[in-house]
């Protein structure tokens, strides 16, 4: 009987078994990740998350799909029914942040306490309400703030882990570089 070396909560040989087969088959790192929302009324709308494809093949592993409520607070005419869009992408960095930090410390050995990212974004909504069409409608700063604690690991160590965290996380990339958007139009009759 084997049993798995687990460190943060990531099994590790796992780990390196999936970064091995992705070496002698690329086609095994391809992901078409999707989501579907659907307005409900006012500023409240519903987003699933359900089946992905991996490798061009259909992964149908979770159960039933993730639902999210998202809605904008009342000083927006929303009724707080959940987090709006541009809350929901600043915890999206973090929970991509988060996994990376955890599952490389795993990799590298290093044994974690805590970890918790604080992620705060500013907005100016005037393109957005269409009073000022030369104001970016994106957020114009994003600052990210980890705190973490290992007890066993230096300060040169997570540094360097903090860094290639940053450099590999695809939401940051996402973030921080141009990427194309096709967005089509359907009228439903």
């Amino acid at each position: 009987m084997t049993t798995s070396l687990s460190t943060n909560g990531i099994d590790v040989e796992q780990l390196v078994q999936t970064i091995e087969a992705i070496k002698t088959d690329p086609g095994l790192a391809s992901f078409t990740f999707r989501a579907r929302t659907s307005w409900r009324e006012g500023t409240h709308s519903v987003g699933e998350i359900g089946a992905c494809l991996h490798a061009g093949e259909e992964d149908r592993s979770r159960a039933a799909p993730f639902v999210l409520n998202g809605d904008e607070p009342p000083v927006l005419l929303g009724r707080n029914n959940g987090p709006n869009a541009v809350e929901l992408l600043l915890a999206a960095l973090g929970f991509c942040y988060a996994v990376g930090f955890v599952a490389n410390a795993a990799a590298r050995g290093i044994e974690l306490e805590a970890l918790a990212y604080e992620i705060e974004g500013d907005l100016d909504l005037r393109s957005f309400l269409g009073i000022d069409a030369g104001t970016r409608p994106g957020y114009h700063g994003i600052r990210a703030k980890v705190s973490v604690k290992a007890a066993h690991a230096s300060e040169r160590e997570l540094q360097e882990l903090f860094m290639y965290v940053q450099d590999t996380s695809p939401v940051r990339d996402a973030l921080a570089n141009p990427v194309p958007v096709a967005t089509t139009l359907e009228v439903i009759e």
